[in-house]
């Protein structure tokens, strides 16, 4: 694991924002398009987010959830589409090597991708907009 300094971590700019459109766009079966809204400053960001196999998209929608707003833009699939942000999840087994070693194997690394991540839902309604410190 590579080390950061404090002020390299306090440059990420985390805000809670309310899903208000998920969708799958037609060039995936995947990836989730989400639109949130992230307060008067910010606005509304898309961002787009691997977890169609454990989530629908009305699974999202009027929730809120933490998300990295100051990430370069960047375009994401055949028709390019801007993301703007990212959203933030705990995924269980993700450590694992591609070629996981040790009595597991390979075998280990799969049954890890069967495993859902976990959003991280703000447990009490707060302002689109807020940071997270």
């Amino acid at each position: 694991m590579d080390k950061i300094k404090f002020d390299q971590f306090e440059a990420v700019d985390i805000r809670i924002g309310t899903v208000i459109e998920a969708t799958v766009p037609e060039w995936s079966h995947w990836v989730m398009r989400i639109k949130a809204d992230l307060g008067s400053e910010l606005g509304e960001k898309q961002c787009f987010s691997g977890i169609m196999k454990f989530f629908k998209p009305e699974d999202l929608i009027g929730k809120q959830f933490p998300f990295v707003v100051n990430l370069e833009p960047r375009k994401i699939g055949p028709e390019k589409e801007m993301r703007e942000a990212m959203m933030i999840m705990s995924v269980p087994g993700d450590d694992l090597p591609e070629e996981a070693s040790g009595p597991e194997g390979p075998m280990a690394r799969r049954e890890a991708e069967e495993i859902a991540p976990v959003l991280f839902q703000i447990p009490e309604e707060v302002p689109n907009g807020t940071k997270v410190r």
